[in-house]
């Protein structure tokens, strides 16, 4: 989420609040009772908020660790094929002798 979003979302819950403040009198409910209202359903907004943060970090489904595994998948298919057009463009007794280097060190 972006942070405009953010923005967007919380001009958004303080318009709904105030509005659901300002017309609590409309429906007979008193100030007080209408102002706790508000008050409880910011609360519950702001924890709902919080534990879906917590739930993305637990199950690591946070925006930049599913950018960095989009980099790094792509980085890799990169490497790989630079890599095999490499070992493609040598002789064969180069990638044998490569082969068996790798066997060796492995």
């Amino acid at each position: 989420m972006t942070k405009g979003k953010v923005v967007q979302i919380g001009i958004l819950v303080s318009f709904l609040g105030l509005i659901t403040y300002k017309l609590a009198p409309q429906f007979g409910i008193d100030n007080f009772t209408a102002s706790t209202i508000s008050s409880c359903t910011l609360i519950l907004i702001v924890i709902t908020w919080v534990s879906s943060y917590v739930y993305r970090v637990v199950n690591g489904k946070m925006t930049f660790m599913e950018q960095r595994k989009r980099y790094r998948k792509e980085y890799e298919k990169v490497v790989n094929d630079k890599l095999e057009t490499k070992f493609n463009s040598l002789s064969k007794e180069e990638q044998e002798k490569l082969m068996k280097d790798l066997e060796k060190n492995s």
